[in-house]
């Protein structure tokens, strides 16, 4: 085989797994989800529930975070809320002395040992029949609580997530092509996963299992939302979604800080076969859809590095590949325009590019900090609240803004409700 046939091969291979990565096993799972879906049961069900948020400096959000799970619509004497302070030193141990509720339980770690030991520690000391792993960030519409957990009426199901709605007010235009564009992506084929059988992860800031389940996280995991829910269909449960329980959030604002933010979550992906090997065996009965639809993704910068080289090798050969080329190298420079300060118009066109190329590049990141990082992987620019949060600035008073917004949205659909 001459040298020119074996760059054709190399560039349509990588060529066909982008299309497959992409394209083909979405659309294999969209079409599974249409002719096979398998509804689960939803029932009137007010099951005891123990409410475990873990908070590392969390002092500006916290007393609010408290009023509002108390406001909830659930019957008060089935809940418990567990507060885990991570080593914080912003205060947030002073507020949880102010507590004198006894329907909220306050735990102190001596010092930051990351979310999983926090987690693990509310889970020791839980006593509702169901666990609900909640962020302090997040915002809950007032009926979410009881519609999610109506879905465990469903005998089979072990693990239901709700249906995350992302603010990007003030966000730029990077930011909001993860958060949007992407984000729409990602969920589309989330939901038909869940369809057929579990979604492979689910959003880690509300999320419920069953206790009798539940498995204490590894020391140092990075993503509970993807171990937890796996380890209960390991057992041989489902996974699903509840897209009526709707929970609010808000994603980095600048493209700089939704980096930070995928560094951390894949390095986390690399560090989950790390610490649960099984996931590649055949006790999980989604290895294939893990592996089409997270691991192959991890391979595409690869591909993309393969694609240039060999378009470029044979580009003297032929129009099409010249042409290929040619495409690649518009596509880098408008990435690169969408990435710096200039024409709003220009970042606007420039940023499905620009955000495609920061996710292959934090890829690269990811697997770095995978391999290097000295000490507790968990650490990877983590603060009170994720460092990319802590890049852009404001949060605080972005969450308190959010708070008084949806809460408006609360009265006035109450109203409607009730007219």
């Amino acid at each position: 085989m001459s040298g020119t046939h074996v760059y054709a091969y190399v560039f349509w291979c990588a060529a066909f797994l982008m299309l497959y990565i992409y394209a083909g096993y979405p659309l294999w799972i969209y079409f599974r989800s249409r002719l096979h879906p398998r509804p689960q049961r939803q029932g009137s069900l007010l099951p005891t529930v123990s409410i475990i948020v873990a908070v590392h400096n969390g002092a500006a959000m916290l007393r609010q975070k408290v009023a509002h799970l108390l406001s909830l619509d659930y019957p008060q004497d089935r809940m418990e809320i567990e507060i885990v302070s991570d080593g914080s030193t912003d205060g947030t141990e002073d507020i949880l002395k102010e507590f004198r509720d006894p329907r909220v339980k306050c735990f102190r770690c001596s010092e930051h040992c990351g979310k999983a030991e926090a987690l693990n520690i509310g889970m020791q000391s839980a006593t509702g029949e169901i666990l609900l792993f909640l962020d302090i960030r997040p915002w809950i519409e007032n009926n979410a609580l009881q519609l999610l957990l109506s879905n465990f009426a469903d005998p089979q199901v072990g693990c239901v997530a709700g249906e995350l709605v992302l603010r990007d007010d003030g966000h730029d235009a990077g930011a909001k092509a993860v958060g949007g564009l992407y984000w729409r992506y990602e969920q589309w084929i989330r939901n038909c996963e869940a369809k057929v059988d579990s979604p492979l992860g689910v959003y880690g800031g509300f999320y419920a299992i069953r206790r009798k389940l539940a498995s204490a996280l590894p020391a140092g995991a990075i993503l509970d939302d993807m171990l937890q829910p796996l380890s209960v269909i390991r057992q041989g449960y489902r996974s699903v979604l509840d897209l009526r329980a709707r929970v609010y959030d808000t994603w980095p604002k600048s493209l700089r800080g939704e980096f930070h933010r995928k560094v951390r979550t894949l390095a986390g992906n690399f560090q989950l076969l790390q610490l649960a090997p099984w996931l590649l065996s055949r006790q999980n009965r989604l290895r294939f859809e893990l592996i089409s639809h997270k691991l192959m993704r991890l391979l595409v910068p690869v591909l993309l590095v393969m694609l240039l080289i060999n378009s470029a090798l044979l580009a003297n050969h032929s129009l099409f590949y010249a042409g290929a080329l040619a495409a690649q190298i518009v596509f880098y420079v408008l990435a690169a325009l969408g990435s710096v300060r200039g024409i709003p118009v220009v970042r606007r066109i420039a940023a499905p590019a620009s955000a495609f190329c920061m996710l292959n590049a934090a890829v690269v990141v990811g697997f770095y900090k995978f391999l290097f990082t000295r000490g507790p992987l968990w650490k990877i620019w983590s603060s009170g609240e994720p460092a990319a949060f802590a890049a852009d600035g404001n949060q605080g008073t972005d969450w308190n803004s959010t708070m008084v917004s949806l809460r408006l949205q609360d009265q006035l659909r109450d109203q409607r409700m009730t007219r």
